[in-house]
């Protein structure tokens, strides 16, 4: 009953139906980086992972062009389960999916892209093809990921898989279009606060991070997901709260919401233990214990 109830409240969240039976076939495919990799450890966390990705949101938000695209051309403010929705699947995709559905889905988003141009809110023209905003949002996606992966996960990451992890994902930011991406942890935090002498919190921003700050839930899901945003929010560099307007946590808070997700992730995770990696793990080695 409990693994049920946790299950629907992530559909709440991100929507989703039934077991990942897409990521069983085909046999031995090992997709675009293989079990061994660091992006199939980091990215099998569900917790850490929805955590990062409002942190992830939040910086997004926060460039007037990258924003743009999204305010012009998505239901994002309508339907923001729909949208992280597809930002799960297209992770899960091109993660753990076989190779073909992996390739097809860099393809499709790709294709999307050359549609979206416009102006943003200061009358700058923009494109979704632009490699500069492309890095933008890989970098604040793979600096989230790997940052509320350290924080939330209790095993330990040396250096050099951290680096290995920016690595690959170097690998799939460049096939989606951006260039002059960083190989290594380091270089990828310094990558984002060249970034900052364009950031802008206005109108746009503010109401993407309220909503953010106020997802929108049904009252069974309500205190899950208030605790996952607000940890999303406490996921940011410490540069940015003074951009949006918001003290910087104290630890006191800080360690607060980590036991408080410490004591949530322990049932979600033993209710996702099946999910897309262990499908994936089975559709490479076949029938294994994961």
């Amino acid at each position: 009953m409990l693994d049920d109830l946790i299950r629907n409240t992530i559909r709440e969240m991100v929507g989703g139906g039934g077991p990942p039976v897409a990521f069983l076939t085909p046999p031995g495919d090992r997709g675009l980086f293989g079990p061994e990799s660091i992006a199939w450890k980091v990215h099998a966390d569900f917790i850490s992972m929805m955590i990062g990705g409002i942190s992830s949101l939040i910086l997004q938000a926060l460039h007037p062009q990258a924003l743009a695209g999204v305010w012009d051309h998505s239901s994002f403010r309508a339907d923001l389960k729909g949208r992280l929705g597809r930002t799960a699947f297209f992770i899960a995709a091109t993660t753990y999916g076989p190779t073909d559905m992996a390739n097809k889905v860099i393809e499709k988003v790709n294709h999307i892209h050359t549609k979206i141009t416009g102006l943003d809110e200061f009358g700058k023209p923009y494109s979704a093809t632009d490699p500069h905003l492309l890095a933008w949002v890989h970098l604040t996606e793979t600096r989230s990921f790997m940052s509320s992966f350290e924080g939330y996960r209790k095993e330990k990451i040396s250096s050099k898989a951290k680096d290995q992890y920016f690595l690959e994902m170097k690998l799939l930011g460049e096939r989606m279009g951006a260039i002059d991406l960083p190989s290594a942890y380091a270089d990828t935090e310094k990558a984002i606060q060249a970034y900052i002498p364009e950031l802008h919190f206005g109108a746009r921003a503010k109401s993407i991070i309220d909503l953010l700050e106020n997802f929108p839930s049904n009252l069974t899901a309500k205190p899950f997901i208030r605790l996952i945003s607000h940890a999303g929010f406490l996921n940011l560099p410490d540069w940015a709260y003074p951009i949006i307007r918001k003290k910087t946590p104290s630890h006191l808070e800080r360690l607060a919401i980590k036991k408080s997700i410490d004591f949530l992730a322990l049932p979600v995770r033993e209710a996702l233990k099946d999910g897309v990696a262990a499908h994936s793990m089975r559709r490479v080695y076949g029938s294994v214990n994961t």
